[in-house]
């Protein structure tokens, strides 16, 4: 992927999102969810809440993933050039299991200081319609953030469940079609969800969340993140360990402690506390 045009930063800026982005060959692709395969099969058929909690931290192939060039460089025209990983995760649905995304912000638990947070979807499987890919409403991100309210229902992906708490005009909403190799980036505070899988194969795609090296944490001060590109002059995150194998015992460790301080971020004021959810 080469450095975002000005036509694609305008783009972005006025519509929350970038659709299609072409980063890994359809090969390269396969071979990445080969790997997450194993490493499922290798935690009984699924990965684990825990191990999809920033995985970057426990699998080598995945922390050179989320500094790829090939992915920053699109991320660099948004953000600049000084970057953070805040957070990675996998968003996989199985055919037919029921299982969709409710109409959302992601800026609603986060606790960062600014809305300059870009997420970038990588596909490894089709993201199709019918397979329940991801589905925006173009320059929703250009309003306050919402109101949500918290659902906990059992066919949510979501942390919470949550949903937004005002009407949403489906109407306006279109689909980010994407082939396995390709990305969309979107801005966390653009309104988007998707259905379920109604198609035959999974629907499987990487969520890694990119920020400036500027912003800091506002749900307390203890929080983490890894520099993938430039510099960064602020300190207001402390630094990642980099796996050197997988689950390196070290990188563990650390690990470990981020899920708890990531849970009382995210499930803070929440009515119950955190689930096995992505």
């Amino acid at each position: 992927m080469a450095f975002l045009t000005a036509a694609q930063q305008h783009a972005y800026a006025d519509t929350g999102f970038l659709p299609r982005l072409p980063v890994l060959p359809e090969a390269e692709a396969a071979d990445l969810l080969a790997r997450l395969e194993a490493i499922e099969r290798a935690e009984g058929g699924r990965l684990s809440a825990a191990s999809n909690q920033k995985p970057h931290l426990l699998f080598p192939f995945l922390a050179d993933l989320v500094r790829d060039a090939r992915i920053l460089d699109a991320v660099e025209g948004v953000l600049g050039p000084d970057i953070l990983c805040w957070a990675s995760g996998f968003f996989a649905k199985s055919p037919h299991d029921g299982k969709r995304i409710t109409w959302h912000q992601d800026s609603t638990y986060w606790g960062l200081s600014a809305p300059d947070i870009c997420t970038a979807w990588l596909a490894l499987t089709p993201s199709t319609p019918q397979s329940g890919c991801m589905r925006v409403v173009p320059a929703s991100h250009t309003t306050d953030q919402l109101p949500h309210r918290d659902t906990f229902a059992a066919d949510n992906l979501l942390s919470r469940g949550q949903e937004i708490a005002v009407a949403v005009d489906e109407r306006e909403a279109v689909d980010l079609v994407l082939a396995p190799g390709e990305m969309s980036l979107h801005h966390v505070r653009l309104i988007h969800g998707s259905e379920p899988n109604r198609a035959a194969h999974r629907r499987i795609g990487l969520a890694i969340r990119y920020i400036p090296t500027r912003l800091r944490q506002t749900i307390g001060s203890d929080d983490s993140a890894t520099l993938v590109r430039g510099t960064d002059r602020y300190g207001n995150f402390h630094p990642e360990p980099r796996p050197a194998n997988d689950r390196d015992p070290a990188c563990l460790a650390f690990h470990a402690a981020m899920l708890a301080r990531t849970q009382q971020i995210l499930y803070a004021g929440a009515a119950q506390p955190g689930r096995d959810r992505q």
